[in-house]
């Protein structure tokens, strides 16, 4: 399915495709923050960190299927899947922009 994305978040989204960490990195603010399933990590470092460990290193790419855009933010949702258990599992991205950067993303896992 083709999303009418931000080329921002277009970007991420291909680049997670890729596995590309540097590409997943470019966009964020330097003080942006990332919410995944309620733990917070902020600044490019704790992300880039955050993405390393539990992105690339398992091959987590999301593959999102449907978005819309509720009270400023862009939410993505659909399946990601990967070399982690239960995979693939369904998300929810959040992505709230300054500009035409990322300011923060926060993710949450389909119970």
């Amino acid at each position: 399915m083709s999303l009418n994305l931000p080329k921002t978040i277009a970007d991420y989204i291909e680049a997670n495709a890729r596995l590309d960490l540097e590409g997943m990195m470019k966009h964020f603010k330097n003080d942006a923050v990332f919410i995944d399933n309620g733990k917070r990590y902020e600044g490019q470092a704790e992300i880039r960190k955050l993405l390393k460990e539990e992105a690339i290193a398992v091959k987590a790419i999301f593959e999102p299927d449907t978005a819309r855009e509720e009270n400023g933010d862009v939410v993505l949702e659909g399946p990601a899947h990967g070399d982690f258990p239960g995979s693939p599992l369904r998300f929810t991205y959040r992505f709230r922009m300054a500009g035409d950067a990322i300011d923060s993303l926060e993710t949450t896992v389909w119970a």
